[in-house]
């Protein structure tokens, strides 16, 4: 059951009633509180303040203000008068109840008209929004438009330009050939001239008549200065065939952007492992040309080893050693297959040589030189040599001290010195 606050204090002026509710130790929030026209309720369970105002009440711009223990009212009158009382007085039930339920309708159809409200104004936002971003981007798309306009017309600008001086350049080189032309005819005319006047007849009438139809002959004249033209040409070329000797290179870079003493020694790698592989190695001798590989057998090896075929895979690696025995993780891999075999001696060898290869130490060889410490470690502590095997996991926890597991097998070692030491 709610318990109802009895205790308030209020005084009014014409336009406000102030009114006081002490909380009594209970924390009020703004949910807590309703307020419309003529209804109030405070609910902070378990404590509960409902009250019919006298009088109507501008709901919008009355406060509500908690602190120091109290809830202060500003409840500001909608006509100007003095209250008689501040509840209104001699209500029956149905009247209240009647209130009370209008109170609570008018709420949420004010709730209701300020969410539609909310969402319309939202609504103008957003299309206010998308047309100045529609603006901004028909600006843009105006402004690219006038600049490729722009380009065009200075590039057609361009273009005509370049066209009429190809034009005056043809119109120059016509006339400087009519005029080289010319040159050319008049001292043909001039010996023709001399030719006639040596072999004319006496007759100046046919003579003349002669004359003047040679003067008017202009096809004949122009294919005898094309002839004339033809005899000046200079003889064409004689062909020949000239052969251009290139440098034998091995690699495909530039003779002058080689690095030779790296190639040679990469070239000499090569020949000796194509001498061992052309050597006496009969079990290559059925297999295609990717299998003699190492890194083909290296892949084959870890296969068989995920597999659980241990012995396959030491096969593969062995051949594979036998091709190169200066890759380190041969070694290092035939190990692990070792220490499944329980071949453990060799386990300790082929360890020992991986560390041996993977030198100097950098931090791209540190798994692998952690991996050989463990392998090796863990064949010492197999065969009851745990000073060594904790030497060895010691020297993998300096390259990674990271690692937990190798830490706790390290201690478990040390467990078992510890053991033996007291036990003997």
């Amino acid at each position: 059951m709610p318990v109802w606050l009895r205790e308030r204090s209020w005084r009014q002026t014409l336009s406000a009633v102030y009114l006081s509710l002490p909380l009594r130790g209970a924390r009020a929030t703004p949910g807590s509180i309703f307020c419309s026209e003529q209804y109030l309720k405070v609910s902070i369970p378990p404590f509960l303040f409902e009250a019919i105002l006298f009088a109507p009440i501008d709901d919008t711009n009355s406060t509500a203000k908690i602190g120091n223990g109290n809830i202060f009212f500003t409840l500001y009158k909608k006509e100007p008068a003095m209250w008689d009382s501040l509840t209104l007085a001699n209500a029956d039930k149905e009247k209240l109840q009647y209130l009370r339920e209008n109170a609570v309708l008018k709420a949420h159809e004010k709730a209701k008209e300020e969410t539609e409200a909310k969402k319309i104004t939202k609504q103008e936002h957003k299309n206010y929004a998308l047309e100045a971003t529609m603006k901004l981007e028909e600006a843009e798309r105006k402004r690219i438009e006038d600049l490729k306009e722009k380009e065009r017309q200075k590039v057609a600008k361009e273009l005509e330009l370049w066209k009429n001086q190809q034009k005056d350049a043809d119109e120059y080189k016509s006339i400087q050939k009519r005029g080289e032309l010319h040159q050319e005819i008049e001292p043909l005319k001039e010996r023709k001239k001399e030719t006639k006047n040596k072999t004319r007849i006496p007759n100046e009438g046919t003579s003349k008549t002669k004359l003047k139809t040679t003067k008017g002959c202009h096809g004949s004249c122009s294919m005898f200065s094309q002839n004339l033209k033809e005899e000046q040409l200079p003889a064409p070329r004689s062909a020949a065939t000239i052969k251009v000797n290139f440098t034998p290179r091995v690699f495909p870079t530039a003779l002058r952007e080689s690095r030779i003493a790296e190639e040679e020694e990469w070239l000499h790698k090569q020949a000796e492992a194509q001498r061992v592989i052309n050597s006496d190695l009969s079990e290559l001798e059925d297999l295609k040309e990717d299998e003699k590989n190492p890194d083909w057998l290296k892949d084959k090896g870890n296969k068989m080893f995920a597999m659980g075929n241990y012995l396959g895979a030491v096969n593969a690696y062995n051949l594979a050693v036998r091709l190169n025995n200066k890759l380190p993780l041969l070694y290092l891999n035939r190990a692990a297959c070792h220490l499944k075999l329980r071949n453990l001696h060799k386990a300790v060898e082929d360890s020992s040589k991986a560390l041996e290869l993977l030198t100097p130490p950098v931090p791209d060889n540190e798994n692998a030189r952690v991996k050989a410490h463990v392998r090796r470690g863990t064949a010492f502590c197999q065969l009851e040599l745990y000073t060594e095997g904790l030497q060895d996991y010691e020297a993998a926890l300096k390259i990674n001290p990271k690692n937990k597991n190798i830490e706790k097998d390290a201690e478990k070692i040390r467990h078992l010195i510890q053991g033996t030491v007291q036990s003997s």
